[in-house]
């Protein structure tokens, strides 16, 4: 089944989505980030500094840590950062739903265990355009818009593969 991933870059702050998201979701489950970066099987080093880039990222912190005491301290989600993660989900299952019909079109062509497809119609080379005074003339009859490179691509495919 296709899988629809969601992206926000807040250029040039910095970026949401579905990594920093369950990361998020995980130091909730877990109360602190040590133990949600072993549950996502992440170095600390990793999550600490993807939850400071979203620190930084927003006005207000979406964690917090907690000083030691008798359970050793730990870091919990504020509430902006439950409110970024309901925004996130809702974007995402929003997005899903709007664009399910689309997913399902381009699901139904996937290849499924190496069905075999019938090759695309060869289509006639055109001509590329050569200056007169043999100026850039190597390069353009070498690869013509890609043409020759995408030649030599198709030409390196596995057999019962196409592109």
């Amino acid at each position: 089944m296709a899988k629809l991933r969601l992206r926000i870059d807040f250029e040039p702050e910095g970026s949401l989505g579905p990594g920093k998201v369950a990361l998020l979701e995980a130091i909730r489950r877990c109360g602190s980030i040590s133990s949600a970066a072993r549950e996502l099987d992440m170095s600390y080093r990793r999550a600490w500094l993807l939850v400071d880039d979203l620190n930084q990222t927003f006005r207000q912190p979406v964690v917090n840590a907690m000083v030691g005491g008798r359970k050793g301290g730990g870091a919990g989600l504020t509430a902006f950062g439950d409110s970024v993660i309901r925004h996130y989900r809702e974007m995402e299952a929003e997005a899903h739903e709007a664009l399910a019909r689309h997913l399902k079109a381009l699901q139904d062509e996937v290849l499924a265990g190496g069905d075999a497809v019938a090759a695309p119609a060869a289509v006639a080379p055109r001509e590329c355009p050569v200056p007169e005074n043999g100026s850039e003339r190597g390069e353009q009859e070498r690869d013509c818009d890609g043409r020759k490179a995408m030649q030599r691509s198709l030409s390196k495919q596995p057999a019962g593969r196409p592109n």
